[in-house]
């Protein structure tokens, strides 16, 4: 089994966390705790471990406080499972939506991928050295129609008679000069030190591929989704209908390395062990963070949407306490997986919940509002702060965008009004203030190149004077 680094600390993981999030110390601890909890109950006797579950938790707090990256990061720390799904899609007016069992298909489904990228960097150098072995083989075999050379033209001239090359002509002539100095070595191991040194990068080789199979359309007219009715579509069509034929593709190098090395890579891993290490990973460190929770929340009723919401939470009850989900991969057990549900809960309450389902989530958490204060922090602390994604953004068009400490505290003055006098949106109204102010600045990027821009205080009021000026414009604009 791929070992999951949890074995971090408590106190680790929060420092971890607060790179990236600003504030929320008592949604950081509780989470911290859960995964430290993991290492622990892995520490115990086979006869003890199994009796040990995990505490789930609930998030309460408006949105853009950070309930979802919380999650999200701490699912990355720790290389566990992560899916984030809505509670209110599974709800229609009177039925249930979509099968909550889904849920568990669809987080298997990530940890294959998760599992599956892991070992392809297990074996990337191994996969490497076949591709370049292949792509040897394959410039040696090919030879392009017709004459690859032109009479008295120079790529360092880059003319022709007089008259400039275009990009397709300098392309061919590149490829053209790659090919002779394939034909001048002549031995594998020449080219294939022609390769490493990247001379080869432009020239064209024919590669094959499978042609795509042709799906038939069909549908499927049932509650229960494909997978749940036992069958794989794909493994039987594999079975019945031939594989596509062979499809040959003209491509340079530098475009067929990639796929001959992910090619070469998946031929190298045990898919058996892929998939048992994935489903490992799922049953014993699977995060599901189950967002709107409050929105199937409410008073009980015998009609009407309630009825729906006490329904999805009913069918949401057996996966959260344990039970067992098919997939086409195999049987889940849901007993370790941690769920980690959110929610404002403005109408309803965590009380609102049916008791089961309320007993399932012993850890409650309450995120607070952001403030002026916490908005400053969040321009400039992260490592992923907003103000620095704009600086490297606008650097790639040459453009040197400064924040200035007065101009920072004017946005955040200005985020945390409108929060208090339109809906509170949280740290996401940043980024609908920051958008504004540098619209026209993103808008003339190309022409300013190697121009300074500042933002400071007296820009930040220009630009949204005339917006705060009138509030039902602000309300529409920020």
């Amino acid at each position: 089994m791929t070992v999951v680094d949890d074995a971090l600390t408590p106190a680790e993981l929060v420092s971890e966390l607060d790179r990236y999030i600003i504030g929320q110390h008592e949604a950081k601890r509780a989470v911290a705790i859960a995964i430290r909890n993991r290492w622990r109950r892995r520490q115990l006797p086979d006869e003890l471990r199994d009796e040990v579950l995990p505490k789930n938790i609930i998030m309460i707090g408006p949105t853009g406080v950070g309930k979802t990256e919380i999650a999200r990061r701490l699912a990355q720390l720790v290389k566990a499972p992560f899916i984030k799904v809505e509670a209110s899609k599974y709800t229609e007016v009177g039925y249930v939506g979509r099968d909550v069992e889904s849920i568990i298909r669809d987080l298997v489904a990530v940890s294959i991928s998760l599992v599956k990228e892991e070992s392809r960097q297990e074996v990337a150098q191994k996969a490497r050295a076949q591709a370049e072995g292949r792509l040897v083989d394959l410039i040696l075999a090919y030879r392009a129609p017709g004459n690859d050379t032109e009479q008295g033209v120079t790529i360092e001239g880059i003319e022709i008679d007089g008259q400039e090359l275009t990009q397709k002509d300098v392309q061919r002539l590149r490829e053209s000069r790659a090919r002779e100095r394939v034909e001048a070595a002549g031995t594998h191991e020449a080219v294939m030190a022609q390769l490493r040194s990247g001379q080869l990068e432009e020239l064209e080789i024919e590669y094959q591929a499978a042609a795509a199979r042709q799906m038939p359309h069909f549908e499927v007219f049932s509650n229960a989704g494909v997978e749940q009715m036992g069958v794989d579509f794909q493994e039987l069509l594999d079975r019945v209908m031939p594989s596509g034929p062979q499809r040959t593709t003209r491509l340079r190098v530098s475009e067929a390395r990639p796929m001959l090395e992910q090619e070469a890579a998946d031929s190298l891993i045990d898919q058996e062990r892929v998939t048992r290490d994935a489903l490992e990973r799922v049953t014993q460190n699977g995060i599901v963070f189950l967002d709107e929770l409050d929105k199937i929340a409410g008073p009980h009723a015998k009609q009407g949407p309630d009825v729906s919401r006490e329904g999805v939470q009913r069918d949401l009850l057996p996966i959260v306490e344990g039970s067992s989900v098919n997939t086409r991969y195999g049987i889940i057990n849901t007993d370790h997986i941690l769920f980690i549900a959110a929610g404002a809960f403005h109408v309803s309450k965590p009380s609102d919940l049916i008791p089961e389902l309320q007993g399932r989530f012993p850890i409650r958490v309450e995120l607070s509002s952001l403030s002026e204060e916490d908005f400053v922090r969040i321009l400039t602390e992260p490592e992923n702060a907003l103000t620095r994604q704009y600086t490297a953004l606008l650097a790639t068009e040459g453009v040197d965008l400064a924040f200035t400490e007065d101009g920072i505290a004017e946005i955040a003055q200005i985020s945390a009004q409108v929060n208090r006098s339109a809906q509170n949106i949280g740290a996401r109204r940043l980024a609908t203030v920051l958008e504004k102010i540098l619209e026209d600045i993103s808008f003339d990027a190309p022409g300013l190149s190697g121009e300074r821009r500042v933002i400071d205080q007296p820009l930040v009021r220009e630009r949204l004077k005339d917006i705060l000026a009138d509030e039902d414009l602000s309300r529409y604009i920020l």
